[in-house]
């Protein structure tokens, strides 16, 4: 059992928070087939000949441990959405004392593999290597479906925010994950194999959706660390369902290839600047073919911080739909 306690100044600075790197941190062992995978078959078919000439000998030993993923890896992020190079930059620059604590915890009784001792022994050299691995990793299997990943956790981190506001934390945490409950300033995780009490300290606590950490719920509590949970959003199970020009073939005949493939991608909400990076266009041409949508009742929009977040209607989800098939519920 691991128990955070939160105290009055904690309560009020519990923050939600996107993170890239901890996406491809907890990729790893999806992709290998150290971890569970099902959900994430389509996305592991194509990642794996794009990633075959990396060597990932390193990645593997450091996120596919019994018990822990080596806490360095993806320090909490800052901002509410994370800029990938900026949290390479901050894993490269962690102390060397740090690394080697992380792995003597990661490894406590296992032994060390060959492949991380270079990293033990001088991690001042090594981490710039590893750094590099990763961002090959990042280019080759994160990248091209990051937008899809930030889609599913904005609306996730959305429908937090409003549990949040409407039923405060008892609401936020009642569905999280089974393995949490909550009550009276106490956050009870159900680790068996793990034994901690840390009281939060007025550092608060961070909340991270992440896609390929699912079904597991994953536990930062070591200080000076700010806690964090890391969960899997909600709509997981429709991330990876067959988009593309054959399901928007009808209605390319009516209204052109281009708004037929925006109806596509909106099945979750998705900015204008992700819709511009998956197709290809500019976001003044995306703006455009939205204002049509629109108007036709096909698209609606709404505001969430900074973000204008579109989505397809019922009606625009039942014309994407072939002929006779029902709507999936």
């Amino acid at each position: 059992m691991i128990q955070l306690l939160l105290g009055p100044d904690d309560l009020t600075r519990i923050r939600f928070a996107l993170s890239p790197l901890e996406e491809l941190v907890h990729s790893v062992p999806v992709l290998t087939g150290s971890g569970q995978h099902m959900v994430h078959r389509p996305w592991r078919t194509r990642a794996l000949p794009a990633v075959a000439h990396i060597d990932l000998s390193v990645l593997r030993a450091l996120t596919e441990g019994p018990r822990f993923v080596a806490d360095f890896l993806a320090p909490p992020p800052e901002a509410m959405t994370g800029h990938f190079a900026d949290e390479l930059d901050a894993m490269a620059s962690t102390p060397a004392e740090e690394v080697v604590r992380s792995l003597d915890e990661m490894r406590a009784g296992q032994g060390l593999p060959e492949s991380l001792r270079p990293l033990y022994e001088h991690p001042e050299r090594e981490l710039s290597r590893l750094a590099a691995t990763m961002a090959a990793y990042w280019s080759a299997a994160i990248e091209p479906v990051w937008p899809r990943l930030r889609s599913l956790s904005d609306a996730d981190v959305a429908h937090r925010a409003q549990q949040l506001t409407t039923g405060g934390l008892d609401r936020v945490f009642a569905d999280l994950h089974p393995e949490v409950t909550y009550a009276s300033g106490k956050l009870n995780i159900d680790k068996p194999r793990h034994h901690a009490v840390r009281s939060a300290a007025g550092a608060g606590l961070l909340l991270v959706p992440c896609v390929f950490a699912w079904p597991r719920l994953l536990v930062l509590h070591n200080a000076p660390q700010q806690p964090t949970l890391t969960y899997s959003p909600r709509g997981i199970g429709q991330l990876w369902s067959a988009r593309g020009d054959e399901q928007a073939q009808p209605l390319t005949e009516l209204m052109g290839r281009s708004r037929a493939a925006l109806l596509v991608h909106l099945d979750l909400p998705v900015s204008t600047t992700q819709l511009a990076a998956y197709l290809g266009v500019s976001s003044a041409a995306v703006s455009q073919h939205l204002s049509v949508l629109r108007r036709c009742n096909l698209v609606t929009s709404h505001r969430s911080g900074r973000w204008m977040l579109h989505q397809r209607t019922a009606l625009a989800t039942e014309l994407l739909l072939p002929e006779g098939r029902p709507e999936p519920r």
